[in-house]
Parts: structure tokens; sequence; C-alpha cells
């Protein structure tokens, strides 16, 4: 039978050399406490590391996300947002309001100032920081920056509960005792401290007992804090666990870094491990966050805010500067580290049915989740359709099972990967989601990959290749193409489907026969496909980054061909965006007109670049002279834009088309523009996984790059006409090229 604390009065009056003995208790106990938490945990052979060094201030949320009573709808619409240009939901956004931790303490404190005494349970996913911030608040407290005159005591919960299992005693104060007895601290001097007030107590990881065990302790901590209500607790706690309800706790959730925790915790880790040369640190750390702010990263980016997948990260980045060429393989040691050895380098066993299930077997499990979800732009789900998609898979690895105890098991094991992995999280009462949308991609493309025979991986290919023109799949496109053994059909199955898209449409494939036409006479000494890939964008936005990737030189000096029509482009677009500007109500509105006015005027001097082209040079004076005379009023020139800079404009991409075969897009229709710019992005996507680290044949990925961007055969000679009406397809006749 478990003994009960000693029940004391609480109100006796504490001794005279109550602050001597204080002092006498912390002086025992600064050296282990120092020794014992000052370092972080690690979960590799890295260089440790001292939370003096790493420390970031954590935030909590202001509500517990499982608490929240929302709808799937609520959660999708709200975790959208833009990155790259590209719609993308991001998981980690709560949309609850962070408050700093110790401020929270701080106000904790305020409402109970009557014992001025905390009582908290911090709860946080795996890795989240929950173990470094009660390391860190036993340091500060020993410090004296925290309860000064208050004694830290943190133990572990999973320690105290093997313990008691030995001995049968579950009493904490016993426990406590025993644990100070060997620095020479007596039970009368403890119960001295608690009569007083004087404690700051400390227990880390309530989901880590023998569930056995939880009914036991958690009594003893109830007992403890209701009897010695004016010493502090904090218990911690994963989300997941089935908690027993503290009375008078406060219960807060560990929210994920945010970009400013997550550049101050890479660079004070840098520059923790590059103690002897502080320059190189801070260039890492520099060139770290400059690599994670790619548009092209932000998968990744989603990672950083778990603190411990961070971790991950920056030591994965030290040993070469840059970011693994697979991403891949970051989100596989990632799920190495939650699947299992962040349990297992702190010594932790878990007692569940789940544990039953092996390392392949849960993974197939989080892909088939992954699978059935992701396709259907479903990342929040009810908890009812997970448990399905368990119980499918339990029953098929199981044999049949009686439908009341498969849905038991499925819902044991749901709460079992949320404990001990943090994979799934409960966003708000009753609904899940992945913990990163990187992972739900990562285990769909895995379901792709490692399928059970050849024939079935075709299929899978296929299906997937029917998604190209989706930017929700694209990262599942990139890993699926590094994943697999040999990557040459997908790539093949993507260029098919990309060249469907162009033979669908009869705009998109004369635009393309235009596009050719302009390149092919071209001799700059560039690839032609780069070429292709310069000009289709020069009027949308000039985004370089496929013509780039066919074609590096193009990042250098522009051959005098090219920059003619670069300049020609920008040109073009001032002009465009001086017929939509409007009549400024304030002076300083007309001076910024005037200088645009300006800006274009100085441009239309091409004369350096018109050397040999007469007609050219003759057509450009002509548009410049029909310009306003800037010696008018603003006023003056803004209404002739408005008035005649349609024309004026048309008149100029009617001369780029004759002398440079160059096709504008002004009156192109939204529609018209929608379907380029996802064209384009289908490319890149393209050339994105054949310049990735797939194994594909060298033929094979030479021929599909040499062939981006051309008109299916067969498509008819391009007859663009430029002086149509908006809202007509502007394709026009006869390119004659100066």
């Amino acid at each position: 039978m478990p003994s009960h604390p000693k029940v004391l009065d609480p109100l006796t009056p504490p001794p005279s050399d109550l602050e001597g003995l204080v002092e006498q208790v912390r002086e025992l106990l600064r050296i282990p406490l120092n020794i014992e938490y000052r370092h972080l945990p690690q979960i590799d052979s890295s260089p440790p590391l001292t939370i003096d060094e790493t420390y970031i201030p954590l935030a909590v949320l202001d509500q517990i996300s499982s608490q929240r009573w929302l709808e799937v709808a609520d959660l999708q619409r709200n975790h959208r947002h833009t990155v790259g240009g590209q719609h993308r939901l991001s998981l980690n956004q709560t949309y609850q309001n962070r408050i700093p931790a110790l401020e929270a303490i701080s106000d904790h404190l305020t409402t109970n100032s009557t014992t001025n005494s905390l009582k908290l349970m911090l709860l946080g996913k795996p890795g989240a920081g929950k173990t470094t911030f009660l390391q860190y608040l036993t340091l500060q407290c020993l410090g004296g920056e925290l309860f000064p005159g208050h004694i830290p005591l943190l133990f572990r919960l999973r320690d105290w509960s093997a313990t008691a299992q030995k001995s049968g005693d579950f009493d904490l104060i016993n426990y406590i005792s025993q644990k100070l007895h060997h620095l020479g601290i007596n039970a009368e001097q403890i119960t001295t401290l608690l009569h007083a007030g004087r404690v700051f107590l400390l227990l880390d990881g309530w989901d880590e007992i023998n569930p056995s065990h939880s009914s036991e302790i958690g009594e003893q901590i109830s007992q403890f804090s209701e009897t010695y209500y004016q010493n502090s607790v904090v218990v911690s706690s994963r989300l997941a666990a089935d908690h027993y309800r503290f009375r008078g706790f406060t219960y807060v959730e560990l929210a994920d870094f945010d970009g400013d925790q997550i550049a101050a915790f890479v660079f004070k880790w840098f520059a923790a491990t590059c103690k002897a040369n502080p320059k190189t640190g801070t260039h890492l750390a520099a060139q770290f966050m400059e690599k994670l702010d790619l548009p092209e990263n932000s998968p990744m980016r989603e990672l950083a805010g778990t603190p411990i997948l961070l971790t991950l990260m920056v030591s994965v980045f030290f040993t070469k500067a840059d970011f693994p060429k697979k991403r891949s393989k970051l989100y596989e040691a990632g799920l190495d580290i939650l699947l299992s050895r962040w349990d297992e380098a702190r010594g932790i066993q878990r007692h569940s049915a789940y544990d039953n299930l092996s390392l392949p077997h849960k993974i197939k499990l989080l892909s088939a989740i992954a699978a059935e979800t992701f396709p259907l732009g479903n990342y929040f789900f009810e908890q009812s359709e997970i448990e399905a998609i368990v119980s499918d898979q339990l029953a098929i690895w199981g044999g049949n099972v009686e439908p009341e105890t498969s849905h038991q098991e499925s819902a044991a094991v749901l709460k079992a990967i949320e404990l001990q992995h943090g994979l799934l999280v409960e966003r708000a009462k009753g609904i899940y989601s992945f913990s990163h949308l990187s992972f739900q991609e990562y285990f769909t493309a895995r379901n792709i990959v490692y399928r059970a025979d050849a024939q079935m991986q075709r299929e899978a290919i296929q299906e997937l290749a029917a998604w190209v023109g989706d930017s929700r799949w694209r990262e599942v496109f990139l890993l699926t193409a590094e994943m697999l053994r040999n990557a040459d059909p997908l790539l093949q199955a993507m260029k098919l489907e990309i060249d469907t898209i162009a033979a669908s449409s009869q705009f998109l494939q004369e635009f393309l026969a235009a596009l050719a036409t302009k390149c092919h006479g071209l001799e700059v000494g560039n690839k032609p496909a780069a070429l292709r890939a310069f000009y289709f964008t020069l009027f949308l936005d000039r985004d370089l980054g496929l013509a780039l990737a066919l074609d590096r030189s193009l990042a250098g000096n522009l051959t005098p061909e090219l920059n003619l029509d670069l300049k020609l482009a920008r040109i073009f677009a001032l002009a465009l965006t001086l017929t939509r500007e409007e009549i400024p109500d304030n002076p300083s509105g007309n001076k910024h007109l005037r200088q645009q006015m300006l800006n274009l005027n100085f441009a239309l001097d091409l004369n350096g670049n018109l050397a040999g082209k007469p007609q050219l040079e003759t057509a450009i004076l002509q548009l410049k002279a029909a310009l306003p005379d800037l010696s008018d009023k603003s006023t003056v020139c803004v209404h002739w834009w408005q008035q005649q800079g349609s024309h004026w404009l048309q008149e100029f991409a009617a001369v780029l088309q004759k002398h440079r075969q160059l096709v504008t897009t002004q009156l192109f229709t939204p529609e018209q523009i929608a379907t380029l710019r996802h064209y384009y992005q289908t490319n890149k996507l393209l050339m994105d996984c054949l310049t990735s680290d797939c194994n594909c044949s060298i033929a094979l990925k030479a021929d599909i790059a040499a062939n981006l961007l051309l008109p299916p055969l067969g498509t008819p000679e391009p007859k663009i006409m430029m002086t149509r009406s908006v809202g007509k397809s502007p394709l026009i006749s006869s390119p004659q090229p100066t």
C-alpha cells in the first residue's frame, strides 16, 4: 500500500534562522544542479551545449489547442498563406495569442497573490522544449533571478515512478528526502522549508510514468500542492497524455518557435558551436537563415518551429554549410528522432498496445493516413476519419477483429502516435492534422515509392503525374523523384502531362509557337530552351528561375540582343504602370508621377543599344516624340496617359512585335495570363525534379531539358493580333524582324 505524506500544520511559524537554512540548502544544491541541468539534452555526438549559450525565451498559447471548439473548415481556412507566390498551408500557425512564458508565470503569481505561489501544468509536443524550460527555471531560481530565496527541486517523474514501483512507497516527501539525503539535507530541514513556502518544485514528464502509477502519483502531487500550498509547483507533460486533473493548476501549452525565435536560436547555436572562431559562427548562421528563407525551402522552414527539429537542422547544416541535396534525407532524420531516438536517448520506455507495432508498420500506417487525406486536400481531419484508416490497416495486419474492439484499438493507436511522436496533433476537439505539412507530403510520397510491386508503383506514378498542374503537390513530386530508384517513368509521365496541357489550349499553342519563332533565329550562345524560358516571362514577371536552371550563363552579362530585349520589356512595364495611374491629390504624388515620366523618357534613350537597327531606332524616336511635354503640369501629363496611354502602349507593342518579334501581354485576359503562369510553373517543377539529386538517365534528362516550352507537334504558325480589343486573344501576324 502506498504511504501518504505527513500532514503538518503549514501555519507553523518558521524558525528564526530560516534565511540561513535557505542559503545553506541553496549552496549545497548549487554545484549538483549546475552539473545536472546546465547542459542541454543531446540526440547525437555533437558538442555539448549549455542552456546559457543557446536558451531562447519560450512562449505559451492563451488556450490549449485541443480544447478549442472549431470545425475543420475553420482550421483549413485560417492556416493558408502565400510563400514565393504560391499558396501553402502552414500548420504551425495557431491564430492564438502568444504570451512570453515568463510573463505567463508572472501573471499567474499576480492572480494568486494571497499565496504568492505558482501552480502550473506545462503542455507541449515532443521536442517542444518542456524539459529545457524546466531546467532553465531551475537555474534561474538557483541564481536568484526567479523566486529568489527559494529552493529549486527538479525531478523526473519517471524516476519517481520507477523508484516507487520497486519500494512500494509513493510518498512524495519521502522521495524528495531520499534524493537530497546524500547532499546532507535531512527530512526535518525539508519539512521546515515546505512549511515556510520556500520550495519551487518542478516535476518533468507526466507522460513518461507507467500508466498504472498515474493515480497514486497524481494524488501525491495534488495533496502536496494543497497541503504545502505556499510552495510553487510546475508539472510538464506531452499534450496527448491522459492528464490527471490537478485542482487549482493553470494549464498552458508551449507555442512553436516563431521567425524571431528561430533566428535567435540559430545565431546562438552557431556562436556556441564555433566559440574558437566567432566570425565563422556568425557567417554560418547568416547563411543558414538566408537559405531557410528561400521560397523553395518553405517546407523545411515549417519544421524549424519545433526546437528539436531545428537543432537537427543546424547540426546537419554545420557539417557542409548547406542543407542536404535530398530533402527527404532531412525528413527521414527528423522522423528517426521523433519515432524512436528521442525517447531512447533519454531512456524512456512507453507502455501501450501501439508499441507492439514494428517501426516499418508505424511508417506504413502514417503513409496510409497521408495517402488517403492529402489527395482530397484534407490537412485537418475528424478523429473518426483517422481511426477508420487505422482500423483498416490493423485489420490487414491482424486479421478479423470485432468492430468494437477495432474501434478501441484504433483510438488507442491514434493517441499513442500523438503522445509518443507528435506526428499527429489534435488541433481542436476531435480534429487532427499532421504536426507539419512537410511530413504529410513526405508520407504521401513514400506511399507512392514503396509499393508492393512494380506494376502498383507504375500505376501510382501515373496517378501522381496527373497532379502536375496542382501547386499543392509540388513537394510530393520533388520527394518522390529523389526517393525513386529510377525516376525516369515519373519524369516521362510529367512531361507527357505538361504536353497535354499545352495541346488543350489553342492560345497556349500559339504563344509557344511565337516564342519558338523568336528564339529560333537568335545566335547568342545560350541554350535554346533557356532562351525560351527567358522570353516566356519577359512580359509577365521576368522570373529567371527556369532559364537559369537550364543555362547558368544567363546569370552573367547578357548578350547585346538579350540585353536590348530586357530593356525594352522594362520600358514597356514602366509605361504600362503610367497608363494605370490616377491623378494624385497631393504634391508628393505629383512629384512621384513626374519622376516616373522622367524615368520613361530617359529609358527610351537606347542609342547605345540600337547600333545597326535603324528602323527600330526611328520607331523608338517617334514613340518618344509622341509623349507629353514634361514642362506641362503633372495633372496634364497624367490626363494624357489616361486618355492616350493605351493607344501609345499598343503602338509600342506593335513596334516590339515588328522589329523584335516580342509578344507583349497587356491585352491578354486574366484567364490567359493565368494559363501562362500555370504552364510555366509546371515546366519549372519538372526542371526542379530534373536538377534534384534524382536517379534518372542522362539521355532522358538532356532530352526533356532541351524540349521544354516547345509547342506540341503539329501546332500551326502563330497569328498573333496585337490590335485586337481587350478580352480577345492578342495573337500577332507575320513577324518582321529587323
